[in-house]
């Protein structure tokens, strides 16, 4: 990689401890910029570079790129971004700020610890329920801000298609050739099935510039919350796509790492969040968008694997990527699965232990009654609502929504788990009957546990959705139905027990 002189000098001066009060500087290097980490500071500069997609090559163009990432960044994450400083001339060496005319631009930014990175999270295994809810939900108001641009989501991913498929062309010597040649007829046919559902929706305002580079190393968790950093700032094109598809970066780098339950979680709480009935029609896409993120991943490593020191590594980790990227192209069918069962039978919780595993990756659409309720009433899902809100009409209107979410789903080609009591025949053979119109499986599931152990545990919910308490239990018990379609699981136990019950019923579908 070609430097200057110049830019060597520079390097040396924000290396310099002198630079920064005394504080120690740690440096990291990418292909396209030089970080100094001093103190609480960091201080990130353009490398005087030009490659195909991008171009730092003159100063104006650095400060340019700079610019840019400190206006792409600043509303997610402005406790991070601090602003742009010019290193000057002074005298016979430089300075930070100052008077003269600027030799280089640079980005001061927050420091923050390594550990507060998502990705060192997960390999702590901190990375929790309540962690990857709040991810989703600030994904969806990130994307939610984001503004529309007027461009042909179809064109964008047949660009992508163009690219991956050229560059695997030319990996044949690294790449199984069976391998490369099932992604891009996969990728073409997956291309082919959804190609107008993506003109539909950049129509309807989905293409967004987005975040671009949404990966666990670009999320930071400061004062326990998630925030996205880093977002691809050198090309506007690139930096522009369905917001889906800007979500399937993480979805796929999650599952790939074995963080499936956080990756479900993740989608689910952000269709909820997002509020988008036409996000449920679109996870058709999820098979095309995750195939390519972890075909521009296999791409990338491959790449990487050209100079480095262990490039055999580099080139196994894209033979996986790759193996990946085919299996999201040819999904397994769509599943519905419903559970039921009184208040305290622990329905949203087997739910949620099941919906990783049931269907398309990253896993199922989870819908719960509970949530939906307060959706509809627009409450925090953990505020209470008054008796009027479970009146058998508001009921039926939750209920049906909750089914056309599921129908939107199911044809779509994704797994969905529908989490309510069905309580009634109707209710439970309304659920079935999405199954069947869809064309996909069904498996029911009714939760069974002793009365005693029903009215515990709703006493003692601290934090849930369910309004449910021991009189609703009560009621619920007096009219409790004998449920003969239904598979019955046993859920007196724990909820590893229960899951276990519930995968023994569900037999190799989950």
């Amino acid at each position: 990689m070609e430097t200057s002189p110049e830019h060597d000098e520079i390097v040396s001066f924000l290396s310099d401890p002198g630079t920064h009060g005394g504080a120690q500087v740690e440096v990291k290097r990418t292909h396209g910029a030089v970080v100094f980490l001093a103190g609480e500071d960091a201080y990130k500069i353009k490398r005087p570079v030009r490659y195909d997609y991008m171009d730092f090559s003159t100063l104006e163009s650095r400060r340019r790129a700079l610019q840019r990432e400190l206006d792409l960044n600043r509303p997610a994450a402005g406790e991070i971004y601090r602003g742009l400083i010019p290193v000057t001339r002074s005298g016979g060496g430089h300075a930070l700020g100052g008077e003269g005319d600027a030799v280089e631009w640079v980005l001061h930014m927050r420091r923050f610890p390594a550990e507060a990175e998502l990705s060192a999270i997960a390999q702590a295994g901190d990375f929790g329920t309540t962690l990857a809810r709040d991810l989703g939900a600030v994904i969806a108001r990130y994307h939610a801000e984001a503004p529309v641009r007027d461009l042909d989501g179809a064109e964008l991913i047949a660009e992508i298609i163009t690219e991956l498929d050229a560059a695997f062309i030319a990996m044949t010597d690294r790449l199984d050739d069976t391998a490369t040649r099932n992604f891009t007829q996969g990728a073409e046919a997956q291309f082919a099935r959804v190609r107008r559902l993506l003109a539909e929706r950049a129509a309807a305002g989905y293409v967004r510039r987005c975040h671009g580079d949404l990966h666990m190393g670009n999320i930071v968790v400061l004062d326990g919350h998630p925030v996205p950093f880093d977002a691809l700032e050198f090309d506007e094109r690139l930096g522009t796509m369905d917001v889906l598809y800007d979500l399937a970066f993480l979805l796929m780098d999650l599952h790939h790492k074995g963080l499936r339950a956080q990756a479900n979680i993740v989608l689910n709480r952000y269709l909820h969040a997002a509020g988008a009935e036409a996000h449920y029609d679109a996870l058709a896409l999820l098979p095309l968008f995750l195939g390519l993120r972890a075909g521009i991943r296999a791409m990338v490593a491959v790449q990487r694997a050209d100079g480095a020191e262990k490039p055999d590594a580099a080139l196994e980790e894209g033979r996986g990527y790759l193996e990946a990227a085919n299996a999201h192209l040819a999904p397994p069918p769509a599943l519905l699965v419903g559970v039921g069962g009184l208040s305290g039978s622990g329905k949203s919780t087997l739910a949620a232990r099941l919906a990783p595993c049931i269907g398309p990756a990253p896993g199922a659409v989870h819908l719960r009654s509970d949530l939906i309720r307060k959706q509809f009433f627009d409450v925090d899902e953990f505020a209470a609502l008054p008796e009027s809100a479970y009146a058998p009409e508001v009921s039926e209107t939750v209920y049906a929504r909750l089914r056309d979410r599921a129908n939107r789903a199911l044809r779509a080609g994704h797994g969905v788990v529908v989490d309510a009591v069905h309580l009634h025949e109707h209710e439970r053979s309304g659920t079935r009957a999405l199954a069947e119109a869809a064309g996909a499986d069904f498996a029911g599931l009714w939760l069974e546990a002793e009365p005693g152990v029903l009215i515990a545990r709703v006493e003692a919910r601290r934090g849930d959705a369910s309004d449910a308490d021991a009189a609703v239990v009560r009621g619920q018990l007096r009219a409790a139905p004998e449920v003969e379609d239904w598979l019955h699981v046993d859920a007196s136990g724990s909820i590893d027990t229960t899951l276990r019950n519930a995968r023994e019923a569900l037999k190799d579908r989950c």
